[in-house]
């Protein structure tokens, strides 16, 4: 008990008490008054994910994406690397839509508190084939630093903590219920400078497929057309559904990406 964490039977049990109250916290995150009370438990530095969208290609000579490539350089960086053997969200809603057993990967010397009935420690090359495995089942990366992690899992050095987690649009607990989010949790969700949506208005039949997917509801349609607005966080899904292919992935070149993901993590953790 004084070596790890939580065992995975506590934990499960625990995000399945928590699950309604975090819920109905991001939909009243907006809400006048309440919305003061909620506000300060997304705040900055305890509450911030990014956006990779790995699932997508991008065009041009490159076999792999540059942010599937990118992801795997927030890889090198761990110093420890441990997959967890469950995807807790899917696990808790029971989901059939995505894989239960891609879980998320933790990073950081805080893992070594890690309970072994959550998965286990892996190399990078293992840590490799697990972001291959999520990318095949459409699965999105999103780098973490959110307090309720360390919570749950027990870990109190969340200064030497960040998290991969391998999310969908249905069940994951950080992608649902943002349409209404409060000022703070809209501030925590976040694109990675660089990552953008070009649309190809020849193409685009106004379907609306895009419009019922974004997660964050910033894209709508205009005189039957989609418009991508401000809120894009760049996370690729409705780049991969759009029926028509009217929707591509930009990114800046590789280096500067990196650059702009590793200053966002060394700004709220050392996982090195």
């Amino acid at each position: 008990m004084l070596k790890y964490g939580p065992n995975r039977t506590f934990v499960k049990l625990a995000l399945r008490l928590a699950w309604p109250i975090v819920r109905l916290a991001k939909k009243w995150s907006n809400l006048p008054v309440l919305k003061w009370i909620i506000n300060p438990f997304f705040a900055y530095p305890y509450n911030e994910v990014t956006y990779i969208p790995i699932n997508v290609e991008v065009e041009g000579p490159e076999t792999v994406s540059i942010p599937h490539r990118l992801l795997c350089r927030v890889l090198d960086l761990a110093s420890d690397i441990f997959i967890v053997d469950e995807c807790l969200c899917r696990g808790n809603t029971k989901c059939s839509n995505y894989p239960q057993d891609i879980g998320c990967i933790a990073l950081g010397k805080a893992v070594n508190r890690m309970h072994p009935s959550h998965g286990r420690k892996v190399t990078l090359e293992e840590a490799y084939e697990h972001v291959h495995k999520a990318t095949d089942a459409g699965l999105i990366a999103s780098v973490a630093h959110v307090w309720i992690d360390p919570v749950a899992f027990g870990l109190p050095d969340f200064n030497r903590l960040m998290f991969i987690c391998l999310c969908d649009d249905c069940c994951c607990l950080y992608r649902t219920h943002l349409e209404n989010r409060g000022p703070n949790l809209d501030k925590a969700c976040k694109g990675l400078p660089g990552i953008s949506i070009e649309i190809d208005y020849e193409r685009c039949i106004g379907c609306g497929t895009c419009v019922e997917n974004c997660f964050v509801k910033a894209a709508s349609l205009v005189s039957g057309k989609v418009k991508i607005g401000e809120d894009c966080r760049g996370c690729g899904r409705c780049v991969e559904l759009c029926p028509q292919q009217a929707l591509k992935l930009n990114t800046d070149e590789e280096e500067a990406l990196f650059q702009r993901m590793k200053q966002r993590i060394e700004a709220v953790a050392d996982i090195t």
